[in-house]
């Protein structure tokens, strides 16, 4: 394998740096983590993540007796946060995706990649994403913790 990888501009000099990045992209940890769910799989994974996200909320907005209120229905869960916005956050099931409506880092698409919805333009996690906006609108409260919820840590 190193032979060849060394002397590949030889071999194909006008296209080795596209078979490069094509072995590079299709290493065994690559392949495993974009697993496509089955629609079944997908359903219940989301799922489990919505109903665990909308407990979280509702527990967290309940102890800071912030005027909210978070609504959960048809894959779709709404936390509205009075003066800071709106937050929604719904299952795509086409795509196998999370959307997420933030009023501070906008418009954000999920992919369920290691056991966890990630972003895949910064690579951060929607459960991360979460602690960090919620800490900051929550700044006394240091328990904030979404990635307890269900799929909110990465498998390693």
């Amino acid at each position: 394998m190193m032979y060849f990888l060394r002397n590949l501009p030889s071999l194909t000099p006008k296209f080795h740096h596209l078979i490069i990045r094509q072995l590079s992209s299709s290493s065994s940890s690559s392949s495993v983590s974009d697993h496509q769910l089955s629609e079944v799989e997908y359903e219940h994974v989301v799922n489990e993540t919505l109903e665990s996200l909308t407990e979280a909320f509702d527990t967290l907005l309940e102890k800071h007796k912030l005027p909210s209120d978070v609504y959960y229905s048809n894959g779709v869960i709404t936390v509205e946060l009075n003066q800071q916005g709106t937050y929604v956050i719904n299952k795509q099931t086409p795509n196998r995706q999370i959307w997420l409506s933030s009023p501070f880092s906008g418009p954000k698409r999920y992919d369920f990649l290691n056991q966890t919805w990630i972003y895949k333009h910064d690579g951060i996690s929607l459960h991360k994403l979460l602690n960090k906006e919620f800490s900051n609108i929550f700044q006394s409260d240091k328990n904030i913790n979404f990635e307890s919820c269900s799929y909110g840590k990465k498998s390693e």
